[in-house]
């Protein structure tokens, strides 16, 4: 590695597997010194284990655990350079069957957790520092069942948009990263059987599920001082999945 973010003072959330994970051992191998918070208190202990960085055990969904989390940030470092706002779950259900509960928690976790981070990272953010929001293609793309998921990342980004313009003053940066199928443990449970590939496969034209280690090297860019004039950008890392032409079957009533 080249040393990127030499120095660099990092948070991310949702760092205890996957792409939050993935982006820990990039933004460790480029330099970076990591604060690593996630509600898995097992999973987070191995991976800032693994990493030789700190973790912190939070739930990202209330916005007291977030103001705990900026607290040992000001007590550790004083300030921070870079915030990756990766926390975020799924609820499947159909429209009938969506919950208040349900739907306030993904609400939470996914779009609340990054406008409060991002507020409390701002202000101890000098000029030059980087935000970055994992959104999915599901900001643009709908899943029936996945309604919960799918308005939290189009509103984060909004959010995305809105803070980068809102910070633009201070030279603060803020993008977003939408992946598209990626091959988490999320996703390997869900491509369980041959119908479950296909399904999934049909819909990227490069052929195959991406890799959580090509989402990082897309968050260590724009934490960079490589993406210096990019900000209220989302990136979409999709195999291509975007630009598809969708097909539906053909009802012969």
């Amino acid at each position: 590695m080249s040393g990127r973010l030499a120095g660099k003072r990092a948070v991310i959330t949702g760092a205890a597997q996957g792409i939050g994970a993935a982006i820990a051992r990039a933004f460790a191998a480029e330099g970076a010194e990591l604060l690593l918070a996630d509600i898995d208190g097992d999973r987070l202990a191995a991976t800032a284990a693994e990493l030789g960085q700190e973790g912190l055990v939070c739930d990202v969904a209330r916005k007291a655990e977030i103001t705990r989390l900026f607290e040992r940030v000001q007590a550790r470092w004083g300030g921070l350079d870079v915030l990756v706002n990766n926390a975020g779950i799924t609820h499947a259900a159909e429209l009938d069957e969506l919950t208040e509960e349900d739907f306030d928690r993904v609400m939470a976790v996914n779009l609340k957790s990054a406008l409060w981070g991002t507020q409390a990272a701002a202000r101890l953010m000098p000029k030059g520092a980087a935000i970055v929001n994992m959104s999915s293609v599901n900001a643009v793309l709908a899943i029936p069942n996945q309604i919960a998921y799918a308005l939290s990342k189009g509103a984060l980004k909004q959010l995305t948009n809105v803070t980068a313009l809102a910070l633009a003053p201070k030279g603060i940066r803020v993008n977003a990263i939408g992946p598209g199928s990626i091959m988490t443990d999320m996703l390997k449970g869900i491509m369980n059987d041959r119908a479950a590939e296909e399904r999934i496969l049909s819909r990227t034209p490069l052929g195959r599920c991406g890799e959580p280690e090509e989402v990082a090297a897309i968050a260590v860019f724009l934490a960079s001082s490589e993406s210096s004039y990019v900000t209220g950008q989302t990136i979409y890392p999709d195999g291509g999945r975007l630009g598809l032409n969708y097909t539906v079957p053909v009802r012969r009533d």
